[in-house]
């Protein structure tokens, strides 16, 4: 049994073009060095928990169509807070599992799920095994153009300075250190530590000579940092005679407690090249802010139908960030207060067939980095990071639905997402760092995925995205659609195809549940590449990744 976190691609570049500051050399410097290191550190797909395995006595393909996607055992598996036993380890220091196994044992019995077999209770007798896992993803990227002159900065930019080729360039996707498991009865964790390749010599070195300076990122050598964490306290009952599954989330990153792959921390394609271009404009909600936040929230799954959550965010100090890894200035601005997040879900069932339809949202207040500095009263020449006196308020509202068929060998799974942003900006409008008070942002994602064999799983995946808004000569100043055209629009759209191989999906792996394996292939075309049909196919990106978790 496993599980993922997810990271959309390119979000270093995200606030770096998007809010056009590039044009201002009080912004220049500290903006830049903040995408060196987020593109260092930021986050990338997780992997999937052997300690999940472990813990419940099940193979993967119980809980995932496709690491991460989630069947519905899966889904049920993660709202009773990652406590279900049954296996022969347990993760808990006490050998008592509870109501959750008995909950998901109740959903294998109704719903004839002959892959689910968990027991509602765990032998006593079980050997304690703390729920550690370790995942590394190992990648080939090639890019139909060379890419130089574009971060991450070549051999041939910035000699002896940089690992990277202008092509062809095979890396460390990712390597990341998991607790996930039971931790009590009725408590469990899904946490993440992942190694982020800070940049060689730090990115505080003279661009033209390559000489050390003083640092200005406050995160220039961060290599490790806390990555998609999920807390939870989980309990069953009933209400009116209707069973409810409910309980209480607390997480760093707004939808990674959601189950269903339909939201931007779960979202296809779950492992991307971390080197190659992305498009640079993106939602709030569309991970600005995975691991900046710190929040909590309740939710309930009444009868096995109706999705409710409310849970609020907010950011963490400027102090706080680079001890867990992050840079500050990886995302737009701090939070003025909390911010309110809601869903709601409805997922119906009938024999072999779920179809799930729902909305989300976030509002936020945003403080963004305005570039400048000033001295702190409390200490000679210790500076602080400013903001705009103005907050810049967005409201995200998404609609998602998703449907899927269990075969007697295979799933078929089908996916849409569509996020609406409306942006009031009186903080960037009124300092001359947007040219329109009010903007939209849109996403549409469309995916259809068939798993097929269960014992030599291969997977057949495919996607259509698009993401289309206002256009803004200054807030979008720095993108192909400003450089070539007078458009300055934020569109992009393209093709994600990608055929997986996973040796052992409902069979067990030498080793398991130690560890296991997937191979995948993934090819990105672009159709449009932010704001621009011009040189789009250039940032075409074929993608070979293998990943171990044990």
């Amino acid at each position: 049994m496993c599980c993922w976190g997810s990271e959309p691609q390119s979000q270093g570049r995200h606030w770096l073009e998007r809010c056009g500051l590039l044009g201002s050399r009080l912004t220049g410097a500290i903006l830049a060095t903040t995408f060196v290191a987020f593109f260092f550190i930021g986050h990338q797909p997780a992997a999937a928990l052997p300690s999940f395995a472990r813990q419940t006595g099940q193979p993967c393909g119980t809980c995932h169509t496709d690491y991460p996607g989630l069947t519905p055992y899966g889904r049920l598996f993660k709202l009773n807070g990652y406590t279900a036993g049954g296996g022969k380890y347990r993760t808990t220091l006490f050998p008592s599992w509870g109501n959750s196994a008995n909950a998901l044992a109740d959903y294998a019995k109704k719903t004839k799920d002959q892959n689910a077999t968990i027991s509602g209770q765990s032998d006593s007798s079980n050997i304690w095994v703390p729920p550690l896992a370790l995942m590394e993803v190992y990648g080939y990227t090639h890019t139909q153009k060379d890419q130089v002159g574009l971060p991450p900065f070549t051999a041939q930019d910035m000699p002896g300075l940089s690992p990277f080729h202008a092509n062809d360039n095979a890396t460390n996707v990712q390597l990341s250190f998991f607790y996930g498991g039971a931790i009590t009865e009725h408590t469990g964790l899904f946490s993440q530590v992942t190694y982020g390749n800070a940049p060689p010599g730090g990115s505080a070195r003279d661009p033209a000579t390559g000489a050390p300076v003083p640092p200005t990122d406050p995160c220039w050598n961060c290599e490790w940092s806390w990555d998609n964490t999920d807390f939870r306290y989980a309990n069953t009952g009933t209400l009116g005679g209707v069973d409810v599954v409910y309980g209480i989330t607390a997480n760093n990153n707004p939808t990674v407690q959601d189950p269903w792959n339909t939201v931007p921390a779960w979202t296809f394609p779950y492992m991307s090249s971390n080197v190659a271009p992305g498009p640079a404009a993106a939602t709030q909600i569309d991970g600005a802010y995975s691991g900046y936040v710190g929040g909590a929230g309740a939710y309930a799954f009444i009868d096995n139908l109706v999705y409710l959550e409310f849970s609020a965010y907010r950011t963490l100090d400027y102090k706080t960030l680079p001890k867990l890894g992050l840079d500050p200035f990886g995302m737009p601005g701090p939070f003025q207060g909390w911010a309110p997040y809601w869903r709601i879900a409805i997922e119906p069932h009938w024999g072999r067939h779920w179809l799930e339809f729902g909305a989300f949202g976030i509002f936020e207040k945003v403080h963004t980095w305005s570039g400048a500095t000033a001295t702190n009263a409390l200490g000679i020449g210790v500076t602080l990071p400013q903001t705009f006196l103005q907050t810049d308020k967005y409201t995200d509202v998404a609609f998602d639905t998703q449907y899927q068929y269990q075969g007697d060998n295979y799933w078929i799974t089908l996916r849409g997402t569509y996020i609406y942003e409306k942006q009031r900006l009186d903080g960037l409008f009124n300092n001359g760092a947007a040219a329109n008070p009010t903007n939209t942002l849109n996403t549409l994602r469309a995916y259809a995925s068939l798993s097929y064999g269960n014992d030599n799983r291969i997977v057949l995946s495919g996607q259509y995205f698009d993401t289309w808004g206002s256009s803004d000569p200054l807030l979008y100043a720095g993108l192909n659609s400003c450089v070539l055209t007078t458009n300055c629009s934020p569109n992009s759209s393209g093709w994600v195809a990608e055929i997986d191989y996973i040796p052992f999906v409902t069979s067990t792996a030498p080793g398991w549940p130690w560890a296991n394996t997937k191979i995948g292939l993934q090819y990105t075309y672009y159709t449009k590449f932010d704001g621009t049909t011009a040189y789009a196919h250039d940032n075409n990106t074929l993608f070979l990744h293998v990943w171990f978790a044990m």
